[in-house]
């Protein structure tokens, strides 16, 4: 079984319970990994299952926070943003969830974490060229709280986010 971290935004900061990804569980998964658009029947019928079932365990892995909203899937390169950077961000710790907040609201902002040692945040963004990016940078330093930035642009992805490996057990 795969432990599954979930962060229930009741809170705002996240509630985290333990929940159990079993092997049916990871063989949906997989299914909707080779194709995220098979409808439940269809996908219930490949994997010898009743369409009840898979349903209800869509349903909570979805609640869970096990599964990522669609949205995820969409290239922003798709969307004009080809360009593609990491911020980090040295932070005035007093003002970490004015920071965050700030940050929320920037839709370039991709995603953003709290890694160990020198930088505070790390912030994954996207832009439509080199001058936007700078522009993208800019708004970042500006969020309150925000001390400091560093831009590192990506010149190509090497490895695409995948997590289908991991559903091997």
């Amino acid at each position: 079984m795969i432990n599954l971290i979930n962060r229930a935004a009741s809170d705002g900061q996240g509630v985290i319970r333990l929940q159990q990804l079993d092997a049916t569980d990871r063989r949906i998964l997989a299914a909707l990994d080779d194709d995220p658009r098979l409808p439940i029947m269809v996908l219930a019928q490949r994997l010898g299952l009743a369409r009840g079932t898979v349903q209800s365990r869509l349903e909570r892995m979805t609640a869970s926070g096990a599964l990522r909203p669609n949205s995820s899937r969409v290239l922003p390169a798709a969307l004009g943003r080809g360009v593609a950077a990491a911020v980090s961000a040295e932070l005035d710790q007093s003002h970490l969830n004015e920071a965050i907040a700030a940050l929320r609201e920037i839709p370039e902002v991709l995603e953003c974490h709290a890694p160990a040692g020198d930088t505070d945040l790390l912030i994954r963004v996207v832009a439509t060229s080199p001058d936007d990016l700078y522009r993208v940078s800019e708004e970042i330093r500006l969020c309150p709280g925000i001390v400091r930035t560093s831009t590192s642009m990506f010149l190509r992805e090497v490895i695409p986010y995948r997590t289908t490996g991991l559903l091997g057990g």
